[in-house]
Formats: C-alpha cells, structure tokens, sequence
C-alpha cells in the first residue's frame, strides 16, 4: 500500500468525472479554549495498492496527540479489485467526515493509518489557542 493523498478539510466528494473534489483544505485550527470541540471536518485520502494485495484490506484511522495518546478510531474495511487495465494501479479512495472532534489539548494531532499491514502518519493538524501566538 501506498498513501497517495492526505488532508483534513471541509468537505470532499467524488465527482461524476472521477476527480476527488476538496474543499477547504486546512492543516490548522484554532479554538478559544481546551478541551476544544470541531463540529465538523473531513479527512480524504487516496491509497494505491500493489497487485498482491488485491481482495479485503483491513482499514483503521487513528487521530493521535504527539504524545500518543488516541483521541479517536476510525476501522473498516476496503475491497481492493484489480482495475481493467493492467497499466493502472488498485485505488481506493476514502472519504471520512467526522462530527464533534474533540481535541483534549493544544499541539499537534496526527492521522495514523493502518492499511495494508503498514502503519503511515498520514497527515497532521495543529490546533492552538485563539489569539495566542504559536
């Protein structure tokens, strides 16, 4: 497996030509206090799959301080086919909206995926105090 994209935005959704459409992409936030609550965000990703790893693909998406510390899970599963054409690679496009994201402190958070028996820290966000300097 490889992580071919990773962002937290507003919103994405797959269009009727394909494209992956993203929409306020951000990799900070600020909050007037702690523990801080996001009512709404998304995380998009794109993954690419080598040929032997066609079939079920066990998926888990951890949001986690730079301590550790998990903050939320995220588990599924993708079926990964081989495309028609031989020339291209398995994708698998994931689209994760998320409600009410609590962040306990300020620093930085970090997207750790599990996908394809490989852990990847697959994006970051850093959420500060507002009005504070960085």
């Amino acid at each position: 497996m490889e992580l071919k994209l990773a962002v937290f935005c507003d919103q994405a959704h797959e269009g009727a030509d394909g494209r992956l459409d993203l929409v306020g992409i951000f990799d900070e936030l600020a909050a007037p206090g702690f523990p801080a609550m996001q009512d709404r965000m998304t995380v998009a990703l794109v993954l690419e799959w080598s040929p032997d790893e066609s079939g079920q693909q066990p998926l888990r998406a951890d949001l986690v301080t730079e301590e550790g510390t998990r903050v939320l899970t995220i588990q599924g599963h993708t079926e990964v086919h081989s495309p028609a054409d031989p020339r291209r690679p398995a994708r698998t496009r994931l689209i994760l909206p998320l409600e009410r994201v609590v962040f306990p402190q300020e620093g930085r958070y970090f997207l750790e995926l599990i996908a394809g028996g490989e852990t990847t820290r697959a994006c970051s966000l850093f959420v500060m105090e507002h009005g504070r300097p960085a």
